[in-house]
């Protein structure tokens, strides 16, 4: 008797055992490693935000010696310039007054209600902080606002001035003055 004898086709695998073993192999890696795909469709990392201090336009004067030349009789003692006397009726100042802590934290959270994060600003990640005068009317409402301290942001400054006008009106019955602190930060 003699051995049964195997055929092999010596051709190339067929197409559907290709594909197949393909589909396996693509199937087990995503269920290997399924965090490899989320890495690969995640955005790149934000650069970090980098903060640099500039020094001041005009340099500081030269500070005084410590040690003054006494020896020297040549240098004349300068005057000392006499006080104003002291008027006798109090000036009226034109000027509104300030209001006091309890007034500035009810405009703060006024003004919270009304402020918003412009998009430009959070698509480019800018943060900052701006100062504003409100000055205020004898009725409360808001007349006029100006920044004291600009966050260097015209976006940001421009947000903060809208919020401001849109608190409309502020309980009280004097003319004062506010200055609101108003922080832009991302989170």
């Amino acid at each position: 008797m003699s051995a049964p004898v195997l055929l092999h086709n010596t051709g190339l695998m067929p197409y559907r055992l290709i594909f197949a073993i393909a589909l396996s192999l693509a199937l087990h890696a995503g269920l290997l490693f399924p965090d490899v795909f989320k890495r690969l469709s995640a955005p790149p990392p934000r650069n970090a935000l980098v903060a640099r201090l500039r020094l001041p336009a005009e340099p500081a004067p030269p500070p005084e010696p410590l040690v003054k030349n006494t020896l020297d009789a040549n240098e004349e003692p300068k005057p000392v310039p006499a006080p104003p006397p002291p008027s006798a009726a109090p000036k009226k100042d034109a000027r509104p007054k300030t209001a006091n802590k309890r007034e500035t934290q009810v405009a703060q959270r006024k003004l919270a209600q009304h402020l918003y994060y412009p998009p430009e600003a959070l698509a480019k990640g800018i943060e900052g902080e701006v100062r504003l005068i409100v000055r205020l009317d004898a009725n409360g409402a808001v007349e006029d606002v100006t920044i004291a301290a600009s966050s260097g942001h015209a976006i940001l400054d421009n947000a903060a001035i809208r919020a401001a006008y849109a608190m409309g009106h502020l309980g009280g019955g004097s003319s004062r003055e506010l200055i609101l602190p108003v922080v832009f930060r991302l989170q």
